[in-house]
């Protein structure tokens, strides 16, 4: 289930919530149920990532971050097929209900996403061995899990929900750049081209650093825009995760890798509640 990214699917429901009630049109029954739809999208995407590089061979012994289930033979192949798609049917079943809160245009995201949770590393281009790992990420992160959140209780897409969706998904990305940069030689001899194989480390460490950069612009934003000081907090988060940047430049071992990773995750959990704390707040 890795756990660890799991902050990444209920931190754009929390923010999307939060901007929400700030314009007093908050609904926790449409909120939850993002919360649970987009928690079973990411864990049923997780456990066909870890079948598809299972059976692809990109998975081996020689990897550096955690053991995966069907790699490592602790999980029949065949089994771990059927549970992602019963956990990637139960979200779309969940995902439904949405429809009654924002109409039936959320059957095309709905589909879309257990589609692209597939094909991020299967079919017959999968996103992330083709250089589109990152785009997939900023995109249903950011502006499909934030947009949508607020869509579902508001009713309508507002500039301050866009920029709010870019931020969020530019840090849930670092998470994915960190562990591309961690697998750069194990993916490069699989063939899988992510943004880290086609350009390199540097450009990797570039990409970290541009996204922490811009998700503080952001904050600094809301706060000129009127929302109050108190959004000021979120920089606490950015700035570790600027000094998280330095570390992975020096970065060897897998535990020094893990230690990247798990703080790339904590600065996505830190931002999304001392941001959503501080919409909340700005309404008080």
């Amino acid at each position: 289930m890795r756990p660890k990214t799991l902050p990444a699917a209920v931190v754009p429901v929390m923010l999307a919530t939060s901007l929400a009630h700030t314009h007093n049109s908050s609904d926790w029954c449409a909120a939850t149920i993002c919360a649970v739809f987009a928690l079973l999208i990411q864990v049923g995407t997780n456990f066909a990532n870890d079948y598809l590089d299972g059976i692809k061979g990109t998975d081996t012994a020689a990897r550096l971050g955690p053991q995966r289930a069907v790699a490592a033979g602790l999980i029949p192949a065949a089994t771990m097929k059927r549970v992602t798609v019963a956990v990637l049917f139960v979200g779309f079943c969940v995902g439904l209900m949405l429809i009654s809160f924002g109409g039936w245009w959320l059957l095309a995201v709905g589909i879309a996403s257990v589609i692209c949770a597939w094909c991020y590393t299967g079919g017959p281009y999968p996103l992330a061995y083709n250089g589109l790992g990152d785009v997939f990420v900023v995109l249903f992160f950011g502006f499909v899990a934030v947009g949508c959140t607020y869509y579902v209780q508001v009713g309508t897409i507002t500039r301050d929900v866009l920029l709010l969706s870019l931020g969020c998904g530019l840090l849930v990305n670092n998470i994915l750049v960190v562990n591309n940069y961690r697998d750069l030689s194990e993916d490069r001899a699989a063939c899988k081209r992510t943004l880290v194989v086609i350009f390199g480390r540097r450009f990797a460490r570039v990409q970290y650093y541009a996204s922490v950069l811009l998700a503080g612009a952001i904050v600094m934003s809301f706060w000129a825009i009127g929302y109050g000081s108190w959004v000021l907090m979120t920089l606490l988060p950015i700035s570790y995760a600027w000094v998280l940047g330095g570390r992975l430049r020096h970065a060897e071992s897998s535990v020094d890798y893990l230690e990247a990773l798990k703080g790339s995750a904590k600065v996505v959990a830190a931002y999304g509640i001392l941001f959503s704390a501080s919409l909340v707040l700005s309404a008080v």
